[in-house]
């Protein structure tokens, strides 16, 4: 097990090298750009999404029952992830005036598929765990 933790040390310790190299190599203009969205994220992140998601969480877990919260926890992680991944994708939509190949489907009906897929299998889940004993979940 210390191998393995000596080794990932070394490879964190590495990629923390490369990364700063390659941010050093980076004009002062590309530099910026790059500080000010990570800043931002962490900004939007601490400032914005975690109070969010903390009070969606305890309002989950004082309304629904105990057998819903992980299949109702498990459903918003994918969903935020979902949105996540198909923002930047949706976000170019304007895109298509200028060249009518980069999005050729339909991704806002891909993604409300996806959602409600994600969300009829907590549905499924729940049913069955509160249909089921203790000792037949195991």
């Amino acid at each position: 097990m210390t191998v393995i933790r000596v080794l990932l040390i070394a490879l964190g310790l590495w990629l923390g090298w490369y990364g700063i190299s390659l941010l050093l190599d980076m004009n002062p203009v590309d530099l910026r750009s790059v500080a000010l969205w990570f800043a931002g994220g962490i900004l939007l992140h601490d400032g914005v999404f975690a109070p969010i998601a903390a009070t969606l969480g305890v309002a989950a877990r004082r309304m629904l029952p105990a057998s819903w919260w992980a299949p109702v926890a498990c459903g918003a992680v994918c969903t935020v992830t979902l949105l996540l991944i198909a923002v930047p994708v949706i976000g170019r939509a304007g895109a298509l005036r200028t060249n009518p190949t980069i999005l050729d489907r339909d991704y806002v009906l891909g993604l409300l598929i996806s959602i409600a897929m994600v969300w009829a299998l907590v549905i499924a889940i729940t049913i069955r765990r509160t249909r089921t004993t203790p000792a037949e979940i195991s």
